[in-house]
């Protein structure tokens, strides 16, 4: 099934302008070779595609040898190279094409942490960057979503990777996240050279897939694993620019009693984490919906930020007397602070909202449930 993605109209208007490098972001499986298709089907100038992940490409792309590169690409208008940070040299490769050419070039990556350190320096100036999140819940098709609300316990459950959601059966789905994890997690773990333990990452995931929700001592963690605090600060960023957790800090601006130094993780799929746990079971057999839920509202948000072009930041709010909110948007000079709540109760300002509005006069207070998480989404 073709699923249209928000962001397909935003790079169509870059191929429809003077020539650039378009760098696409995204985990593995989120539809970026797709996207790249549909895009391919409205250019009608000759194009070349290449897969990093093909050996004879990284061999072909290596060498910058601009002479033999020009011989590569001939007279196509556009250059497509799925995958690239498996080419080494791939921003100054790409650089010397562009100078010398002025094609189109797509470059996409399933991992920032390479990709952005191998472009973003030689392309400064000649590149406009896109990031691919599985879906987000507006772009589940109509047939599939019926009403988002009866949808919910399947999204926490299963996740929003493009292939889990048309999947017909729960054990497909299942079966498909667990070789996700394997094919993909713990073999692009095992492609950076500067881990030495490889384990200890996949440790690291199962402990945050546990305490989503929850803040995060470094310190802790660091123990549980018998690692340093600075090697799991470096496994934790590495895991952020594979796209597999993001982090979440605090918000602190007048009160002194506000927390602002520790961290949230949340995970970008909800079906990868579960599949880190191994539990796959209705939610009237667990005790985490209601963090799965808030972990769900969180990266929704973020799509729905990224899809849109908005730029916002996100917090969390916590305050040395145990009054929390979990998140925080700061948008145009205006602050929302935000509940879930899975299971709906009464709508009323909570102690934690109530201190927070009176202290932040640009600021707005709302519960989230899955009766108005539409509307939060639109937000």
């Amino acid at each position: 099934m073709l699923i249209d993605r928000s962001i397909l109209i935003k790079i169509q208007k870059q191929l429809e302008g003077e020539p650039k490098i378009i760098i696409i972001y995204g985990p593995r499986q989120s539809g970026k070779t797709t996207l790249i298709n549909q895009l391919l089907k409205g250019f009608e100038l000759p194009c070349l595609i290449f897969t990093g992940d093909d050996l004879r490409t990284q061999e072909l792309f290596g060498i910058a040898d601009l002479d033999r590169l020009k011989k590569i690409v001939g007279a196509n208008k556009l250059l497509v190279i799925d995958e690239a940070q498996r080419i080494q040299n791939i921003g100054l490769i790409l650089k010397l094409l562009f100078d010398s050419l002025k094609i189109h070039i797509i470059a996409s990556g399933s991992s920032s942490f390479d990709l952005a350190n191998k472009i973003n320096e030689p392309l400064t100036g000649r590149s406009v960057t896109f990031t691919l999140y599985p879906l987000g819940v507006p772009e589940v098709p109509k047939n599939i979503l019926e009403t988002v609300p009866a949808k919910i316990e399947e999204f926490l459950r299963f996740g929003l990777y493009p292939k889990v959601v048309t999947l017909p059966s729960e054990a497909e789905k299942e079966l498909y996240l667990n070789e996700l994890i394997n094919n993909y997690l713990y073999k692009d773990i095992l492609t950076f050279e500067t881990i030495r333990k490889p384990k200890k990452i996949v440790d690291l995931l199962s402990l945050l897939a546990l305490q989503i929700g929850s803040e995060v001592s470094i310190q802790e963690l660091a123990q549980n694993l018998s690692l340093s605090k600075i090697i799991v600060e470096k496994y934790l960023d590495l895991l952020e620019k594979m796209f597999v957790i993001i982090n979440i800090r605090g918000f602190s601006r007048n009160l002194r009693k506000e927390i602002s130094k520790t961290s949230k993780y949340y995970f970008i799929d909800l079906g990868l984490r579960n599949a880190l746990i191994r539990n796959f079971n209705q939610l009237n057999l667990r005790s985490d919906s209601g963090v799965m839920f808030e972990n769900l509202c969180v990266i929704e948000k973020l799509k729905s930020l990224v899809n849109k072009s908005r730029f916002a930041n996100l917090y969390f709010w916590r305050t040395y007397d145990q009054k929390e909110i979990d998140l925080i948007e700061e948008k145009e000079g205006h602050l929302t602070a935000f509940e879930f709540k899975f299971t709906p109760k009464k709508t009323k300002l909570t102690s934690a909202g109530k201190e927070f509005v009176s202290v932040y006069k640009n600021s707005t207070y709302k519960i989230i449930d899955p009766n108005n998480f539409e509307q939060f989404l639109n937000s």
